[in-house]
Formats: C-alpha cells, structure tokens, sequence
C-alpha cells in the first residue's frame, strides 16, 4: 500500500493524461496503434487522441466501423500475431455488444493456447453518469469485466493515475481494461510529461485515518475524501483507499487498514446489489472477521437504470453526503 505521489509543478487534465499516455506508448512501441470509432478524424467521442492522427497516420490511428464486435475481434486478432492494439469501447455500456469476443476470446486465448498466444491489448472505456446522457450511456459495469479470469481491470481516480495506469496497460503482455470516468474529464491534477507506470494490483492511500476504512475507487474517491474531512469535524477519522487497480485487487492493503481501523465502508458508483463492493466486503469478513467492531456496509446506487432527468440522476448517484452518513452509522 502506497501513499499519494506528489508530482508538484506541471497540471493537465484527466483526459489530456489519456492522449499524453497513448502519445507515448506509440513512440516507444513500433507494434503498437488505436482503433476505435471516430478515434482518429474526431480525435474521439471524448477528444482523447486528439492529434494523434496528424502524428502518427492512418495506420496506426484507425477509425473503424460502428461495430464493437469487430473492433475487439481486430483487437484480439493483431495481438495474437505480434501487435499491442490500443482500442477504444467509447462507452462502457456497449461492452453487451462485445461480450462474446471479450469473455470467450480475450480473456481465455492465451489460457486455451498453453500460453503460447499473448494478448497485449489494452481497452480504454467510459463508465459513469452524472452528465445525463441517460440509461443506456452511464452505467458502471466494471463488475462483468472483473468476473472474468484472464482480464486485468484498472479504474484511475486522478490524471496521474490514469496516465501511468495506461502506460503499465500498455506495457503488459496481458488484456487490461482501463476504466475511465466521464465526470472527471475536466479534473485537473499534477502529471510528469516523461513515461511512468502506476503499478496495476497496487492501491494507494489517498487519507490517512484510525477509526473507519473508506474502500473506494474511480470518481468516488473524491466524494470519499469529502465526506472524510467532514467525518474529521466530527471527531471521526477516515481513512480513505484508492483501489486503482480492481483485477488483481490489492486485497491485503485492505486488510491491513482494516486491522488498523476496526470498521469498514466500500463504496462504488455501480449499482449496489452484485457490484465489487459484495466481493470486497466478502473478503474482509473471512480474512479480517475477528479486527471488526461493526459490520462491513456498503455505498452504491440503488437497484435501477440510471435516470436522465438531472435531478433524479444526482439523487441516484452515491455522493460524499451518502458516504459519510454510512459511516456515522457504524458509530451509532
């Protein structure tokens, strides 16, 4: 477990971290190019790899069809024969489209194979509401993909992270999902220009704190350190986990802050019933049952499509309010 990098001096943004992580990888790899829809006169649906056509050419910035299904099954396909495709899945909730080739193909090849065929693909997705683009365009499914063995799955909170999680993506000889939040495209925060990793299995304390664990990752580790600087008002000390990496999970850094603080709250933006947060909660009861002085509870949006209207959707969404009113329960 490791505790927030300071990089102080040059900011840019979560999605700019994006651009600048993939600009790199496609320097340093000759094998490697993007596929995607709009990825490459568009610059993406998101401006992620904007000028990078300009830079590289058609040949390694490719727009495909409007076709998940072939833009995985290229994916799959060039990795098993010697390239590192970057593809982009623009919005998670189309992974349905793609699922046979995702868990059927992607993540059981190399296992099929004997480990002969390796698949050093990296898919770049959108998870996440907040922006009311409706039920069909903001859910979190990171759970599905997690469920699969022979997938890793990253979901950066921070421009940092999501630049040196994509580069270690890139650089791993397996399939790795980096999961991306659409509300946190603007957020701005402190990224070296050179190349660096974020190792993937490997959480990080964002806050430090001895009476309450808050495991969280993506958006809602903001929202987690919100409500723990409201809990230190009150005398409750928070401290506050930043995932990073969900396949491998960094189950022992759980552990250790739990057996530190006693109590436990997951919390994640996915619908509560069947998210991680079950998984998470799981393995701190069978690995730490006997350090717990209240039950393990968890934060989640409630069993429902995501609303369009803006003032349903922010009463569905799990907010630092939500998190922080979990956490006084444990002390009632």
């Amino acid at each position: 477990m490791k505790a927030q990098t300071d990089t102080p001096g040059r900011e840019t943004t979560y999605i700019g971290a994006v651009s600048e992580a993939v600009r790199s990888i496609l320097i340093e790899q000759d094998e490697a190019f993007v596929a995607g829809e709009d990825v490459a006169g568009a610059g993406g649906v998101f401006g992620s790899f904007r000028g990078l056509l300009d830079e590289f050419g058609d040949r390694r910035i490719v727009d495909t069809p409007i076709s998940e299904e072939g833009i995985v099954g290229l994916g799959v396909g060039a990795a098993a024969t010697g390239l590192r495709p970057i593809i982009d899945i623009m919005f998670m909730d189309f992974m349905g489209e793609c699922m046979d080739e995702i868990a059927n193909q992607m993540a059981k090849m190399r296992y099929m194979f004997g480990g002969s065929a390796t698949l050093p693909i990296t898919v770049l997705t959108m998870s996440g509401g907040g922006i009311n683009m409706a039920a069909q365009h903001s859910q979190s499914l990171e759970a599905w993909i997690c469920h699969l063995p022979g997938l890793k799955v990253v979901a950066p909170s921070t421009p940092y992270d999501t630049k040196g999680l994509i580069i270690s993506a890139a650089r791993d000889n397996n399939p790795v999902f980096v999961v991306m939040n659409k509300l946190s495209l603007r957020n701005r925060g402190p990224v070296p220009e050179e190349p660096y990793e974020v190792p993937i299995g490997s959480a990080n304390v964002v806050r430090e704190g001895t009476d309450v664990t808050v495991v969280t990752y993506s958006r809602m580790v903001g929202e987690a350190e919100k409500a723990a600087e409201t809990l230190a008002g009150e005398e409750i000390s928070a401290e506050v986990i930043d995932l990073r990496s969900l396949q491998p999970l960094d189950t022992e850094s759980i552990l250790e802050s739990v057996r530190k603080t006693n109590r436990a709250v997951v919390v994640h933006e996915a619908v509560r019933f069947g998210g991680l947060g079950g998984e998470i909660a799981s393995q701190i009861q069978e690995h730490a049952f006997d350090y717990l002085d209240a039950p393990v509870t968890r934060v989640g949006a409630p069993f429902s499509p995501v609303p369009f209207s803006p003032v349903l959707e922010q009463a569905y969404l799990p907010n630092a309010i939500k998190i922080a009113s979990e956490v006084r329960e444990l002390f009632s």
